[in-house]
Order: C-alpha cells, then structure tokens, then sequence
C-alpha cells in the first residue's frame, strides 16, 4: 500500500487506533482522533500526563491503525514522531496547532478562548507523525 493511500484512508475517518511502545518493548494502544494536515503529518492532541506522552518522549515512533467501509478493510500508517511543547500559555504555538486540529476534526468551537484555556489547564501537547511506511487492505 502507497503511504497517500493509507493517508486518504486517514482523511476519510479521523477515529483511529495509535500504537506506542512501553518502556519494557511491548505495544500500548490508545484510540484516538486524528488530523491529516496538507503535508501529510498526521496530528494527534494529547496530555503530557498520559503514557502514549512518556512512550513517545522515550521512543519517537508510532503507528496509526485507521479502519475501513468493513472489518476487512483498513490501513496502517507508521513513521517517526515529534511532540510540541506543553501548552502553557493560551496563544502559543502549541494552541494555535491545538485549534486547527479541532477545526479539522470537529469544525468550530463555541467559545475559542475558553478552548485556548483549557489545552493550556489539561496541559495539551500535539503529536505529530510523519509516515515513512504504510500498510494494509482497503476493500
């Protein structure tokens, strides 16, 4: 499967399946929302509290498992991952990164400025991953 196949899937559905690896070698896999951006990173919110946080500050790559129209039907994006910095302030980088992935994900907010405060309380962060391979079946 061609990486622009498996990122199509991706667009097509923003609920998928991210894999991470534990300190101890084993996957850990968190269901999650996704972005597709223009350059084809894929973008992912997250707290700096959370394990798939620790795993990917240790091991900066991960798996995106995207379902397809059917259980026999799917695509796996895998690639190297960066992370933004913690949200600490309402309009950062972080934040602005922040809004575009719900705008891209669920459209636009009722109160942005109680959004922006709140990724900065939860202490948001965005994963990004760069897909360097891509498998799977799409029926």
């Amino acid at each position: 499967m061609e990486i622009e196949q498996a990122l199509q899937a991706a667009r097509d559905r923003n609920q998928s399946v991210l894999t991470t690896i534990k300190s101890d070698g084993r996957p850990q896999l968190s269901n999650v929302l996704h972005a597709v951006g223009d350059d084809g990173v894929l973008r992912i919110s997250t707290t700096a509290d959370r394990a798939k946080y620790a795993n990917l500050r240790r091991t900066p790559w991960a798996a995106l498992h995207v379902n397809g129209e059917n259980f026999w039907s799917y695509a796996v994006l895998e690639g190297d991952t960066t992370l933004s910095e913690v949200a600490a302030d309402p309009h950062d980088a972080t934040v602005d990164e922040l809004v575009e992935i719900y705008r891209s994900v669920r459209g636009e907010h009722d109160d942005w400025d109680d959004y922006r405060a709140t990724m900065v309380t939860d202490r948001r962060v965005v994963v990004r991953l760069t897909p360097t391979h891509a498998y799977g079946a799409l029926r």
